[in-house]
């Protein structure tokens, strides 16, 4: 299945930066609450690039995952 898109990000309001962002900047990840088709979910550096709206049941899955060490850096 392929997972729906906003071609241009910058279209949609509210966004946030990941809490794992640096204050510096570099790779931001930004996502958006509220959206009523799943988590849209944005690089910070490219506003108005896609994003990408995971489902909110993969999200909650990946950041289970990600506060319980599955991705190791």
């Amino acid at each position: 299945m392929t997972e729906p898109l906003i071609a241009d990000g910058a279209l949609l309001g509210g966004w946030r930066k990941s809490s794992y962002s640096g204050p510096e900047g570099g790779s931001c990840l930004e996502v958006l609450d509220g959206h009523p088709a799943g988590i849209p979910v944005r690089d910070s550096k490219n506003l108005h690039g896609p994003a990408l709206i995971i489902p909110g049941s993969a999200w909650s899955a990946f950041i289970t995952a990600v506060r319980s060490g599955d991705f190791p850096s």
